[in-house]
């Protein structure tokens, strides 16, 4: 959904223009007006005071609404604190989840005795939404807010009930985060598609999501894997992104031979947005990820491929992001 946006009315026996475009909220530091910290509009339509601070739109580095949580963590475990990005909250519907980077753990947290500490690092609040507007879930010293920007704006300001203030960035993370190994004489991204990546993987299964893509596609079918009663055994397949797609090859022949899916009809690749595990024989665990992709032969409707990890040098949020920032991103320009 569009970032919501407050409205304010015409002024006093001023006339109704029903085809007039919305007032967009503006930002202005020194300022507040009711629950809305830090933004009002020019009164009466006029001219604004020349305390209000008009501030470039910078949501598009930070509002991410199909993020998944472990791609959040990755992105800002190696950022400064304070940096932050906003994504659709994948555990309450119609809610916002704000990630981000503080500059030590809280008291209450315990260390972790395997993993990245870095990860620790990055907390994750949520933002509700209701007819007042959105708010920081969690603390009564919280305002609502007509808008995410405000919201963002005024927590740069002063953190409230955050640990820290949040830093606006000035470009797009994900631009500046590839987590993928060039070679030393591959200079493009382009390059490294016409060389291809492969790896194995875990198979577990494709499920049918009917129009579902995003993260929600991935989280109904690793629920659906998960749920299943027997699991179905996972198979080893050979896992390859190239610039025509992504071949899987099940060498043993267990399941299948070979399958394609064509870069065009790849719409969707993340880890499980609930960060749930494939629990393997030996007792140790995976992550799961999924691509979701188009079905073959013009029968409409997607559905979901989902695999375990299973080489700790090829990890899941490795794949996930060669194939959104590479094969996909370079499909899409």
């Amino acid at each position: 959904p569009p970032l919501p946006e407050k409205r304010h009315p015409p002024a006093p026996g001023g006339p109704r223009d029903r085809a007039s475009p919305p007032q967009h909220v503006s930002f202005g530091p020194g300022r507040s007006r009711g629950g809305t910290h830090g933004c009002q509009g020019p009164p009466g339509g006029g001219e604004p005071p020349p305390s209000v601070t008009f501030v470039q739109d910078t949501s598009k580095f930070w509002y991410k609404p199909g993020l998944s949580r472990d791609q959040a963590v990755a992105l800002l475990k190696g950022k400064a604190p304070g940096s932050f990005l906003i994504r659709h909250s994948s555990s309450f519907q119609g809610a916002y989840g704000l990630a981000l980077k503080v500059a030590t753990p809280p008291p209450h947290c315990l260390p972790l005795s395997k993993g990245d500490p870095q990860e620790q690092l990055v907390r994750h609040f949520l933002i509700e939404t209701g007819p007042r507007g959105v708010k920081i879930r969690g603390c009564q010293d919280e305002p609502h807010f007509g808008s995410l920007p405000a919201l963002v704006l005024q927590h740069s300001i002063t953190p409230i009930s955050l640990p820290c203030a949040l830093r606006i960035p000035s470009k797009d993370l994900l631009e500046e985060s590839l987590e993928v190994q060039v070679p030393p004489n591959m200079s493009t991204a382009a390059d490294l598609l016409r060389q291809g990546a492969a790896c194995s993987v875990l198979y577990l299964s494709s499920v049918e999501t009917e129009s579902l893509t995003g993260p929600q596609a991935v989280a109904k079918a690793a629920g659906s894997v998960l749920g299943g009663s027997p699991r179905a055994p996972p198979c080893t397949v050979h896992f390859k992104v190239s610039a025509q797609g992504i071949t899987l090859t099940d060498s043993q022949r267990k399941l299948f031979f070979r399958r394609h899916y064509p870069v065009s009809h790849v719409t969707y690749c993340s880890t499980d947005p609930q960060d749930r595990r494939w629990t393997n024989p030996d007792g140790t665990t995976s992550k799961i990820f999924g691509f979701v992709a188009k079905k073959a032969g013009g029968a409409g409707g997607n559905a979901c491929h989902l695999f375990a990890e299973l080489d700790p040098e090829q990890p899941a949020s490795a794949i996930v992001t060669f194939i959104t920032k590479v094969m996909l991103g370079t499909h899409r320009k």
